[in-house]
């Protein structure tokens, strides 16, 4: 799985920092980390693009209010971009403010994000 593990381990540490329990797994061609069994954020590598994005959980208001601040795309996997979440291309997390700026998002909806259907 080609992602950014040094993005990754920056998520990591700083959730650690902030007292945030989290799972990291791999899914969706990259690392996704859960909070409250939900997912919160991660990171991803886009083949088309040939380049990182972060992946963020932020709600469709905080994706509708920040749709037009560089670096934030729609999260689009298949052609149809997934509702309350957005890509962030990697020069507008590259400085430490910028992540935490994201990640605190993210960490922000979490409590209200639903989780998803456990399978059976």
């Amino acid at each position: 799985m080609a992602y950014d593990t040094y993005t990754a381990e920056r998520i990591a540490h700083y959730f650690k920092a902030q007292n945030i329990s989290f799972e990291a797994r791999n899914m969706m061609g990259g690392r996704v980390f859960m909070v409250d069994n939900k997912m919160c954020c991660g990171i991803h590598y886009d083949k088309k693009k040939q380049t990182d994005l972060l992946m963020a959980r932020i709600g469709e208001a905080a994706a509708e209010k920040y749709a037009s601040k560089p670096g934030c795309l729609p999260m689009d996997f298949t052609g149809r971009p997934m509702k309350g979440y957005v890509f962030i291309s990697s020069e507008a997390y590259d400085l430490e403010e910028d992540l935490v700026f994201w990640l605190d998002l993210c960490l922000s909806f979490n409590p209200i994000a639903k989780a998803s259907k456990k399978k059976k």
